[in-house]
């Protein structure tokens, strides 16, 4: 039996998503306290939750949730401090009042170029970062090059991406896999194509998680132990 040496962790999320924040620090807490740690592959795809969403959207973010789910304005103002209390306990300071949403299609692309530079997950935060506190527009392409660049992305190779279509294909290729592995709502936390967890998990949710996927894809090997019994069992031993 051959001897799987790394753990892949696939996580399909939303740039604009407040859970799949939460989610990416519970995930990050857990892997801290995983002893493999470092024999974890961690890579981010994409979920559009409103791929028909405009560039940029306009109005009260408030009223925006209301209308979306049908709230009264107290209600939909009841859930965003639900969200930010609980993005507190991961120390993030959510300023969900500010959030200038949009189509996040070109953020995935760029998240997709970012890896191919081994800063994916770097990017992934800062677009995060900037759309849940900073208030920054998220579907804009100035926004969006500025962003890339502070995580040390060229420029230039920026702009180029999102120009043209690079890594379109790759956005679409995550969404379809989505849909065939059955996920519906994100975060959504792929193990080795194996085991699944839905939601913001809590840490040590996520911890027994990535310890049983562990287990299960590196198998305790047997050596030989020769003809000689030095064992104990069931309350007698070989003499």
């Amino acid at each position: 039996m051959g001897y799987k040496r790394e753990m892949d962790v696939e996580i399909w999320s939303d740039v604009v998503c407040p859970w799949c924040y939460i989610g990416k620090r519970r995930f990050e807490h857990a892997l801290a306290a995983f002893e493999h740690s470092g024999e974890v592959n961690v890579r981010w795809r994409s979920f559009q939750l409103d791929p028909n969403a405009p560039a940029a959207s306009e109005g009260d973010p408030v009223e925006r949730l209301a209308v979306k789910y049908g709230l009264t304005r107290a209600a939909a103002e009841a859930a965003q401090a639900r969200v930010t209390a609980n993005a507190a306990t991961e120390g993030l300071d959510f300023r969900l009042d500010t959030a200038r949403s949009g189509n996040t299609f070109d953020a995935h692309r760029l998240i997709h170029y970012a890896h191919s530079g081994g800063k994916q997950d770097s990017m992934k935060e800062r677009l995060m970062a900037a759309y849940f506190v900073e208030g920054a527009a998220i579907g804009e392409r100035e926004v969006l090059t500025r962003l890339a660049v502070e995580v040390g992305l060229d420029e230039l190779a920026v702009r180029a991406v999102l120009d043209g279509d690079a890594y379109a294909a790759d956005v679409r290729h995550d969404e379809l896999e989505a849909r065939q592995l059955g996920i519906t709502g994100v975060p959504f936390f792929v193990l080795d194509r194996a085991f699944g967890v839905s939601g913001a998990q809590p840490s040590d949710v996520m911890l027994a998680a990535l310890q049983q996927a562990w287990t299960s894809s590196h198998p305790l090997q047997m050596v030989s132990a020769g003809d000689i019994d030095t064992s104990c069992a069931d309350e007698s031993c070989a003499v």
